[in-house]
């Protein structure tokens, strides 16, 4: 059996769609999957054993300039490369028109969410076949629901499995601690006082403190913390995300805020406390066996909430 996963975006998005994978790969086995994704995130998908076949649609760039000829050219090769493949089933589980009509590039029934569980309900029109999903559970769970339906397996009750395993970038010379201060919206930002009180408390017990960022701005933000701090912590250079990947899995734990590396770390399996102020933890929040979530909408949990939830994982003291 051949599928065609499409799931383009955001990288949170992206790794919330792992475990399913390894559903499909547990469940049908010789399933043969390929994913279509942005290529800002198109590493994910790749880091996972039983993808055959990433392909890169950069549907974002696109949108911003419709009728570019270098739009048309891509959207062209995307068509052609789907067309050399006669899919047993393409999965759209983002459930967006644009990923929908992306979708419809390719060659094969179209599944996907049906118009009461679809985030556009629009988007519904355009599949073969629309699968019930439950809003109530985490977005992993929404996923595993689709996977199930679309290739007619129980849902499993196991505890996800994101399949992801990376080798660690090295000795650091001291346990770190990666801390993803850094996110998309302002509204979900923790405040850089409470880094800094966080930062100090870590480094008194032995850790060093790695702040990652994306862009000028965050890169800005990530070196006043550390300077801050102090001795012990750094800004990290701006990297991809295998690389990033790679650091986070020879992290001793990770702290962020609501971001799509906080759940890469998590999938990475790394002891990791999420910080939320501006989204519901029991929609998207971190979803792994050594994974603890602090606030939700409207909150502001403080340092010592979040060195409290880190002892709980084990992790007071880098001795």
């Amino acid at each position: 059996m051949h599928i065609l996963l499409v799931k383009t975006s955001s990288l949170g998005d992206v790794v919330h769609n792992l475990p399913m994978v390894t559903d499909m790969a547990s469940m049908r086995p010789g399933i043969v999957i390929d994913w279509l994704v942005e290529p800002a995130f198109a590493d994910i998908p790749a880091m996972h054993p039983a993808i055959h076949s990433v392909i890169p649609a950069d549907i974002r760039r696109w949108l911003r300039a419709p009728w570019e000829r270098e739009t048309w050219r891509g959207v062209g090769e995307l068509r052609a490369r789907l067309a050399q493949t006669r899919y047993d089933l393409i999965l759209d589980t983002q459930g967006l028109v644009k990923s929908a009509l992306v979708a419809r590039l390719a060659r094969g029934p179209l599944y996907g969410p049906d118009r009461r569980s679809a985030r556009e309900p629009l988007a519904a029109a355009f599949y073969t076949c629309g699968l019930a999903m439950d809003w109530d559970r985490h977005a992993v769970w929404r996923n595993r629901m689709l996977g199930a339906g679309a290739l007619g397996y129980p849902l499993p009750a196991s505890r996800p499995d994101y399949g992801l395993t990376m080798t660690s970038a090295g000795d650091t010379g001291k346990p770190v601690c990666v801390a993803f201060h850094a996110t998309s919206r302002a509204s979900k930002l923790w405040p850089p006082g409470h880094w800094v009180a966080l930062g100090k408390a870590l480094r008194e017990r032995g850790f060093g403190i790695l702040l990652p960022s994306g862009n000028a701005r965050e890169q800005a933000a990530a070196t006043a913390i550390a300077t801050a701090i102090g001795d012990g912590a750094r800004a990290l250079p701006r990297t991809g995300i295998r690389e990033l990947a790679c650091v986070i899995a020879g992290a001793r734990m990770t702290v962020g805020v609501d971001t799509g590396l906080l759940h890469l770390a998590a999938a990475l399996g790394r002891p990791t406390v999420g910080i939320f102020r501006d989204s519901d933890p029991a929609q998207t929040g971190v979803l792994a066996r050594d994974a603890l979530d602090l606030g939700g909408f409207r909150s502001c949990p403080t340092a010592d909430e979040v060195l409290a939830a880190l002892a709980r994982l084990g992790l007071g003291e880098a001795a």
